[in-house]
């Protein structure tokens, strides 16, 4: 009599059904991963990105601009959860369930200990494959931004000024570094 095999496939369906435990799930193809709550830093560096990217995408009418927890699902194998990100405009209407986004215009990820392996690998093949246009990885150990587009075989590792041209019809936005990262991580660390 044979022994019944292990389910180790995880799907959307079966990481939905977890109870909610305040960890974030999410399922990177087919693989389950678990981040718990994030850290100070972190988060103090998503409001200070988000503050800038926000006011730009609504000053061109880009989209909206929301944080996780979100369950942004590509397929039955592969759901995430960017830190901060874009949905883009569409047909103008506002999503009202994250069942109705199926592209992202933006995805960023703030990197940890815990997640630079999964953020860095996983993630980034899955943002490329999935045609996001921009993936921006932000390093606080390193002071500095990773950016990927679809078609990258290497990252662009940027420390001076960050600029995002999502439409070649306006002006990109800006974003010096030296002062995002002295504003998050005075010097001393995190």
């Amino acid at each position: 009599m044979g022994m019944p095999a292990v389910q180790d496939e995880w799907t959307v369906e079966r990481a939905l059904a977890l109870p909610d435990d305040g960890n974030r799930y999410e399922v990177l193809d087919g693989e389950l991963f678990v981040t718990p709550a994030p850290a100070y830093a972190h988060q103090a560096a998503l409001r200070e990105i988000d503050r800038p990217v926000d006011a730009y995408v609504r000053a061109n009418n880009l989209g909206w601009v929301l944080w996780s927890p979100a369950d942004i699902i590509f397929s039955p194998r592969r759901l995430v959860q960017p830190d901060l990100f874009v949905i883009p405009w569409g047909s103008g209407v506002q999503p009202r369930a994250w069942t109705e986004v199926t592209s992202l215009l933006l995805a960023i990820e703030v990197i940890s200990p815990s997640t630079a392996r999964a953020d860095r690998h996983r993630k980034r093949l899955i943002y490329q494959d999935q045609g996001v246009p921009e993936y921006w990885i932000v390093d606080l150990d390193a002071r500095l931004m990773e950016r990927w587009r679809p078609e990258d075989a290497r990252g662009e590792v940027i420390t001076g000024t960050l600029e995002w041209r999502p439409r070649p019809e306006i002006d990109p936005l800006r974003i010096d570094l030296g002062a995002f990262f002295d504003e998050v991580v005075p010097l001393g660390g995190p």
